[in-house]
């Protein structure tokens, strides 16, 4: 059982003792960190927030603790019910909302919930902000409202909807060609709120759908992260109904994954590389990653005469990035698309459209679509080290040892070579260095990976 505070939020599993795992008590204290912060950031009397959940079988019973908290801060609610992440950050700026918390532990399995955390621009929290949070909940400073100044409850259930038409009104989201190219495409909602939202955003672009777990009872058919070894049954799935795709996209709807019309993954990577390459077409501008997201934005962008740079790992770094160069589109390599025409959150449902009206322009196959991606390949690896090595000084050691490559040090480091780059990153609770690497092949690839934990080794004396 594990209770993970960040400055993210909070994430845990559900049951257990008080301080080490999400239980009822460290729900509402968490909330009560939130709303206490948010008072002192927002530096007025009245406040509202926006609050929506996935699908999780705890999310009704953190959802009653969360809206309850803020109530009894004075603080007002708009209580979006069933939701997706983008969903309640779009909510937050159209309500003019003070905030809003997000209920989800997104790809984690059903025993995990979480308390996602937005400012009044709809986006996550900074470090500083969330270092603010934490020191609150420990030290439970909080300052409860009397009788008179509760706050009250306003029940939203459009917001889905409302979500859905502010993507079908973007200027690049084609809805008349996505309809003539008659798609037939099966969905994967993994039993959370993506199989109520995804479907109704395809019905309205013209798609014929196949429904699989879509079902919202929060009972995750497979591990809801969506990777190739959990994705076994829509792959089927698309071969047999002769789809010409399919979608998958995790509990809170921010992470996008596309199986090509042969079964195969058209590969989380490329989902933004294909979104990207969709843009930049029409509106020519830069892009931002992170660091350890495939070269293949990279190679798009400069083919269209942009920009890209490379962010610290991290939504919140790759939107402050984002601003800073201006960038017209960005994201992660998990499946996560940030378009600031009408957000900057990860977005599965701006993913979708794009990406249906890239492929009816095309005119071709998912898999031809792929295909005509540069070839990139990754391996994803860790060394699991001692407490007592020090961690820090392997990182150094390996900047030393390559300091004639192209090296980046603002998230571990970073050694990109000229056909193939490494990335090492260390954990924050354990003593463990994640490699990723990624080459032309994934014999290379794990090649790579192989050399650097060998060397890691050498230079720990293990």
């Amino acid at each position: 059982m594990t209770l993970i505070k960040s400055i993210s939020g909070i994430r845990g599993t559900i049951g257990g003792k008080v301080g080490d795992n999400l239980t009822p008590v460290d729900a509402v204290k968490f909330a009560s960190a939130y709303g206490t912060w948010l008072k002192n950031y927002a530096g007025k009397e009245k406040l509202t927030v926006v609050v929506g959940r996935d699908a999780r079988i705890s999310g009704p019973m953190i959802h009653n603790l969360v809206v309850n908290t803020l109530i009894g801060l004075g603080i007002d609610v708009i209580d979006l019910g069933l939701s997706t992440t983008p969903t309640v950050e779009v909510a937050v700026p159209l309500e003019k909302a003070d905030g809003g918390i997000i209920l989800t532990a997104s790809h984690n399995p059903k025993q995990w919930n979480a308390l996602k955390l937005l400012n009044e621009k709809g986006e996550f929290l900074n470090g500083v902000e969330g270092e603010k949070i934490l020191t609150i909940a420990d030290a439970e400073a909080f300052d409860f409202s009397d009788v008179d100044q509760l706050g009250e409850v306003i029940s939203n259930d459009a917001y889905m909807d409302i979500h859905i038409d502010e993507v079908l009104n973007l200027p690049l989201v084609d809805v008349e060609a996505v309809k003539a190219a008659k798609f037939k495409v099966v969905v994967d909602g993994v039993n959370s709120s993506g199989g109520i939202i995804i479907p109704k955003l395809l019905e309205l672009m013209g798609v014929e759908v196949v429904e699989l777990y879509c079902e919202p009872n929060g009972h995750f058919p497979h591990n809801p992260e969506p990777l190739k070894e959990h994705l076994t049954d829509i792959s089927e799935l698309v071969v047999k109904e002769k789809a010409h795709l399919g979608i998958v996209v995790d509990p809170d709807v921010d992470r996008l994954a596309f199986i090509c019309e042969d079964g195969e993954m058209f590969g989380e990577e490329y989902t933004l590389v294909a979104c990207a390459d969709y843009v930049l077409s029409k509106t020519p501008g830069n892009t931002v990653s992170n660091m350890s997201s495939s070269r293949a934005l990279r190679d798009v962008t400069k083919a269209h005469n942009g920009n890209y740079e490379a962010s610290a790992v991290g939504e919140v770094n790759v939107v402050e990035l984002m601003k800073k160069n201006n960038a017209i589109i960005g994201g992660e390599g998990n499946g996560g698309i940030i378009y600031p025409e009408l957000h900057y959150g990860r977005d599965s449902l701006v993913g979708v459209a794009l990406f249906l009206t890239h492929l009816a322009n095309k005119k071709m196959t998912v898999s031809a679509l792929r295909a005509s991606y540069p070839e990139y390949y990754m391996s994803k690896n860790k060394i699991e080290l001692t407490p007592q090595i020090d961690v820090d000084a392997i990182l150094v050691a390996m900047t030393e040892k390559y300091k004639n490559e192209d090296i980046t040090t603002i998230d571990g480091v970073k050694i990109d070579f000229a056909d193939n780059w490494v990335h090492l990153r260390k954990s924050n609770t354990e003593p463990i260095i994640r490699i990723y690497t990624e080459a032309s092949s994934q014999e290379k690839a794990d090649a790579l990976a192989l050399r650097i934990i060998d060397e890691i080794k050498v230079i720990a004396g293990i």
